[in-house]
């Protein structure tokens, strides 16, 4: 029987910062306003001819190879948790796969948004555990900023989401080492118009008509209030349900990394649960909302900071679009 393991991290976020003052110039908002509801202080946003889902996830692929001390030969799989991604179709994991040079390893995608990296963790972890791979590369990488509603009606959701890209390798240990312990994941679609990008969908006549165009049905869409709401709700069971599967408390977690949601949701979550500051891991800040890159780019830059030790009780922990939520608890 076997387990996995992360054994390396790596992340990528574009060269242009996007300050508050600089959306500022956009639409009617301001530093104060931004910072006040969202802890956001500034944003990566992609450089248009530079950057892509592709070229980023690579860039953190490869950082992520080398920390681990693999080689792109070694990976059986890949799991890439993306919902911008480059093409319609096909799905972003094979063009990972190409640029790595990896012809007929298996790609898979996953489209839980904020969620998905946690799902595609759990997705890897049980292809591990059976043996059917021993190395897997996990991916979270998003373009958000070409999706955003960047006027005053859609300020809530323009000010938040950004752009980035993290991976994990993954690899078979034997049982007794440190490695992922478990994964917990859920949804309801009740709420699924509540966070959404309705078009181009498949169900229209014609998937972009000049009233699509008009209508502004192809920028995102949030109900800000319900999404907190339910986040801060979703985000504590979800915690909690990790540490009870693996009877330990919650004084037993050394890091958690949230999805980077919402410095408010995170604060609240770190209160709730009475953690200190050097237990929880936010960089939001400075990076914003990259849906499914969130936690692997916050990994990856608790390694950096020296912020991971060996056998850490680390837990993972996101809610989005869907609405979903999961966790994960590992031994790092």
């Amino acid at each position: 029987m076997k387990k996995s393991r992360i054994v390396g991290v790596g992340h990528y976020v574009p060269d242009q910062v996007i300050t508050n003052e600089y959306l500022s110039g956009m639409m009617n908002t301001n530093n104060e306003w931004i910072v006040e509801r969202t802890g956001i202080e500034e944003r990566r946003w992609f450089t248009p001819g530079k950057d892509t889902v592709t070229s980023m996830s690579l860039a953190a692929s490869k950082m992520a190879l080398d920390r681990a001390g693999v080689l792109a030969k070694d990976i059986d799989f890949i799991v890439f948790a993306t919902i911008t991604p480059d093409y319609f179709v096909p799905g972003n994991g094979v063009l990972l796969q190409r640029e790595l040079g990896i012809q007929g390893v298996p790609a898979l995608d996953v489209r839980n948004a904020c969620s998905g990296f946690i799902y595609a963790l759990s997705v890897a972890d049980q292809f591990i555990k059976t043996g059917m791979y021993k190395t897997v590369l996990v991916v979270g990488a998003e373009i958000q900023s070409s999706a955003l509603d960047k006027s005053d009606e859609g300020r809530s959701s323009a000010v938040i989401f950004a752009d980035g890209a993290g991976a994990a390798i993954l690899k078979a240990v034997d049982i007794d080492q440190h490695g992922i312990l478990s994964t917990h994941l859920h949804a309801d679609g009740d709420y699924a118009e509540e966070l959404y990008l309705k078009d181009p969908g498949s169900s229209r006549e014609v998937r972009l008509s000049p009233e699509i165009v008009n209508q502004q049905s192809f920028k995102m869409y949030m109900n800000g209030n319900t999404v907190f709401k339910h986040a801060v709700v979703r985000f504590h069971e979800v915690i909690l349900e990790a540490l009870d599967a693996n009877k330990l408390n919650k004084s037993a977690i050394d890091l958690l990394v949230p999805h980077q949601a919402n410095l408010r949701i995170s604060n609240y979550i770190q209160q709730k649960m009475g953690l200190s500051d050097e237990k929880v891991f936010n960089n939001i800040m400075k990076l914003g909302n990259t849906t499914a890159a969130t936690i692997p780019i916050a990994l990856s830059q608790a390694w950096e900071q020296n912020k991971l030790k060996d056998g850490d009780l680390v837990c993972l922990a996101a809610f989005g679009s869907g609405f979903t939520w999961a966790s994960a608890l590992l031994n790092w």
